[in-house]
């Protein structure tokens, strides 16, 4: 391997990929005495300092519960509240804010939709479509309401290179069908699924279709209107935010019509013991106090990617991928697992007869962190006869040097294990 150069030319500037890296405090931590090489960005990625002071501003400057006060801090972080859910709506491009509702993050929303939307339409004998590489938390939510309800759960089959077999999608749909719920990109083999093909066929059949764009809103553009998607859920901490917060975007013709989700306050427009009515949109879905500083960090967080713009992150990205993927190749006993033409920034590979516990826990002493394990995909693993992975995945930050010091610790204890 050659060294790799730190700026990559993409379409339309010079991605100086150290001025970024100097933007994240925690890349000049040292662990084991080496320099971090952090390449578990799937799991979640770190925070630039533009997101880390806009957490410590809202608490040492404005922290105060919103929507109901008429003091002035509580009026000053309702509008910064308010106004990240403005950057969001803008970002994914939403027709209305009362489209965005915060969560928890990607679960939550997936759960939202499965126990309110699921619970008053599905009935016994329905079903719903979900593929073969969803993440755990696309799946369990969807097992718990089919239970419930007696309905199916349906599965698309995917190939050998880890991409949906659509053929079997078109099989599968069918005048049963009443949701479908798909990855957009998988955390586990970095496949890009089709999804505006998919949600297209799927109302052809006036089905609904909910995105999973945990892995896919840092790596790509994200337009629900030109997606056409009925329901887009995501995860903050994915997108360089504070852990614990998310969004779930809804068509409002649906969320309309969907029941509340949880109880409490600020979801309700009056309580008496004989009735409760409920808020307008978005707040009906937001019981209680929110996450107000997670919602106004990943608000500074999208501002910090858009600055960058997405085109060229992905970019980077891209030329990451494709650099490491080149060079693993060279490597006998290793196995790349998820060889899709169309992947984000995600390497998943198995190595002859060394456990990925092993070789995630010997590639620590080198600073490098990966994720080992099956990835909350267990299913995935199963469709590949293997009990886990080593998952190598990149972000903005990453650089190809960092690649060439997981390629030496991989070879380093391939000499170990002899």
């Amino acid at each position: 391997m050659n060294k790799a150069e730190t700026s990559v030319t993409t379409n339309s500037s010079v991605y100086d990929v150290e001025k970024i890296r100097s933007d994240f405090p925690i890349l000049q931590t040292k662990v084991h005495g080496k320099p971090l090489v952090y390449l578990d960005n799937a799991a979640t990625s770190q925070k630039p300092v533009s997101v880390i002071r806009k957490a410590e501003e809202y608490y040492s400057k404005m922290n105060s519960n919103i929507h109901r006060g008429v003091h002035a801090l509580s009026q000053v972080s309702t509008e910064a509240y308010e106004g990240a859910r403005i950057k969001i709506k803008k970002f994914i491009n939403a027709l209305g804010k009362n489209e965005i509702i915060f969560t928890r993050g990607t679960t939550e929303s997936i759960n939202l939709v499965a126990q309110s939307y699921g619970r008053a339409n599905f009935n016994e004998g329905d079903e719903v479509i979900i593929s073969e590489m969803e993440h755990h938390s696309n799946i369990v939510p969807w097992q718990m309401i089919c239970e419930e309800k007696g309905a199916k759960l349906k599965i698309i089959p995917i190939n050998d290179n880890g991409e949906i077999i659509f053929e079997e999608y078109e099989k599968l749909i069918n005048e049963k069908t009443k949701f479908v719920s798909i990855v957009y990109a998988s955390n586990s083999l970095g496949t890009v699924n089709p999804v505006k093909q998919i949600i297209d066929l799927a109302h052809q059949y006036n089905i609904p279709v909910l995105v999973d764009a945990a892995q896919a809103v840092n790596h790509l553009p994200i337009d629900v209107q030109d997606l056409h998607c009925d329901f887009l859920a995501f995860s903050g901490h994915k997108i360089y935010g504070p852990t614990g917060i998310g969004v779930l975007y809804g068509k409002v013709n649906l969320l309309d019509k969907m029941p509340p989700y949880q109880g409490g306050g600020d979801m309700i427009s009056t309580v008496t013991f004989e009735k409760t009515t409920y808020n307008e949109l978005p707040h009906k879905f937001e019981a209680g106090t929110p996450n107000i500083g997670g919602a106004i960090g990943l608000g500074e967080a999208i501002d910090y990617v858009q600055k960058i713009g997405i085109e060229n992150i992905a970019a980077h990205e891209k030329e990451l991928l494709d650099y490491a993927t080149e060079a693993v190749t060279e490597i006998p006993s290793l196995k790349i697992i998820g060889t899709a033409k169309d992947k984000v920034s995600v390497l998943s590979f198995v190595l002859d007869d060394i456990h990925p516990h092993d070789i995630g826990t010997m590639l620590d002493f080198e600073g490098v962190a990966i994720r080992t394990g099956h990835h909350c995909t267990q299913p995935v693993m199963d469709r590949f006869g293997i009990p886990a992975t080593s998952r190598a995945s990149f972000a903005m930050y990453n650089t190809k040097e960092e690649i060439d010091i997981l390629i030496k610790g991989l070879k380093k204890i391939i000499e170990v294990f002899g």
